[in-house]
């Protein structure tokens, strides 16, 4: 049987989503972050799409070379640089921009011998401690970075912002004061602003933003909803029923039997679970469409498979279609009943879920096909 959960990828979203960031931080380059496989979403399929971005972001040199093998020659910045030697020849080769955030990464640059200098981004802690120099640092930094044959002639200066998707937060303020009081932000590019500070902080725009999480039609802010910054939601998770069951009042659902049928009940058996990513944690009452009508999940879920109560739906049957976030239900709503983020939910989908692209401004996600040998 060909298991059914897909991960439909809706390409006219993602465009959309961009097509946000222009316009919330009009005249800025736009470095569209597509780490940890885009967020889940396919890193080689989010940059065909993107034509449009001025660059890309990811954490890791092989994302980087995976990009340049399917022809991608636009900047790719690697946001933690690179840790050796070995990696550092290689990013070169690649022509990969590097974030410089410790001392070792400069004493690299400044012993290596390399065919054509790389392009730098000099990190700075403004209150993130995390990565980066301490503010006091940078004019140093800045100069051993410029008399460095391996460093190309532009240095630019980035920071972090650790708190933006608290609106009433004033951290975010005072990381903004501070990156600008920087003695050469004056006369270097700036980055400082992620998902939170292209929608929630325009002081923080500068040269260059670094959306992550909204291109993908997640809010990055506490408490929020992608729809209400004008975005659309790109992955909808999606399965099937493979079987209705008529259960009696007092009969324990799944393992440990947590979860006790109130009356007698229909109850859904979905063809999904923490083996492709579901959270194994998400509580009895966790929403889910059914026919695009809402459920609720019930017991516990196992590696494969989760059930729903079908109480509102006395005719479903197998084979009709689930969402489990996605268009209709967001994920942001979903993540805040298993007491997780949206981020974690789409980048933690397993490689066995099958993602598909969909492409069309108007289309809704098909629903999944029968197996061999079904009926509808």
């Amino acid at each position: 049987m060909t298991r059914p959960a897909r991960a439909l990828i809706d390409i006219s979203a993602l465009r959309h989503n961009f097509q946000q960031v222009r316009k919330a931080a009009p005249g800025r380059g736009i470095l569209a972050v597509i780490k940890a496989d885009a967020y889940g979403h396919g890193a080689a399929r989010v940059a065909r799409a993107l034509d449009e971005a001025d660059g890309f972001a990811v954490a890791r040199t092989e994302e980087g070379e995976a990009l340049r093998a399917i022809g991608i020659t636009k900047p790719v910045l690697l946001l933690s640089g690179v840790s050796g030697r070995d990696e550092l020849a290689l990013a070169a080769k690649l022509g990969l921009d590097l974030v410089v955030h410790h001392e070792s990464q400069i004493a690299k640059l400044e012993r290596a011998s390399l065919g054509k200098p790389v392009a730098v981004w000099l990190k700075v802690d403004t209150g993130m401690h995390r990565l980066g120099f301490a503010p006091e640092q940078v004019a140093s930094i800045w100069q051993r970075l410029q008399i460095c044959p391996s460093v190309a002639t532009t240095i630019r200066l980035m920071s972090h912002l650790a708190r933006a998707d608290e609106r009433d937060n004033p951290s975010t303020r005072e990381q903004i004061a501070c990156f600008r009081s920087l003695e050469k932000a004056d006369e270097a590019q700036i980055s400082l602003a992620n998902s939170a500070g292209v929608l929630g902080w325009p002081e923080s725009h500068g040269d260059w933003v670094r959306p992550g999480i909204m291109l993908y039609g997640i809010s990055p802010f506490v408490g929020a909803r992608g729809e209400s910054h004008g975005l659309r939601p790109v992955m909808t998770l999606t399965s099937r029923l493979i079987a209705v069951n008529k259960l009696r009042r007092g009969d324990a659902i799944g393992y440990g039997g947590t979860w006790i049928c109130p009356e007698d009940m229909p109850v859904g058996v979905v063809a999904i679970g923490y083996g492709d990513g579901y959270p194994r944690h998400a509580p009895a009452g966790t929403p889910l469409l059914v026919n695009d009508t809402r459920a609720a999940l019930v017991g516990r879920v196992s590696m494969d498979l989760v059930t729903v109560d079908l109480r509102a739906q006395p005719a479903a049957r197998p084979g009709d279609p689930v969402i489990l976030w996605g268009r209709g239900l967001p994920a942001e709503e979903v993540a805040e009943h298993v007491g997780s983020i949206a981020y974690e939910l789409v980048t933690r989908i397993a490689p066995r879920v099958a993602r598909e692209s969909i492409d069309d401004e108007h289309a809704q996600p098909p629903a999944p096909a029968p197996s061999p040998g079904e009926s509808r």
